[in-house]
């Protein structure tokens, strides 16, 4: 059997074409995934930061909000306790007839 260097030269061209094009991909994958990977990082970091920041400020705010809570359930309840008096049964008079 015999094949022309044509056929030959075809082939070999297309394989070539293959493998430099699979190379290519693969490369810029695995610059893709160490761009990522180097992004997330940094950007982790930040979110950290961030987050330690905001728990404390989250953790201030709670604890004087809680304060001002408490000094106004006493208050809430001072007022209550008041308006019944005020509002409560009407006080009777008794005198004696005799």
């Amino acid at each position: 059997m015999f094949v022309s260097v044509e056929s030959i030269t075809i082939v070999l061209s297309a394989i070539g074409v293959v493998l430099s094009l699979g190379a290519s991909i693969f490369g810029g994958l695995a610059w893709v995934v160490r761009r990522i990977d180097s992004v997330e990082g940094r950007l982790s970091g930040r979110i950290d930061s961030v987050e330690e920041r905001l728990s404390g400020r989250i953790d201030s705010v709670e604890e004087r909000l809680g304060g001002r809570i408490d000094s106004l359930a006493t208050e809430v309840t001072e007022l209550k306790i008041a308006v019944a008096r005020l509002e409560g049964p009407q006080r009777h008079l008794y005198t004696s007839g005799r």
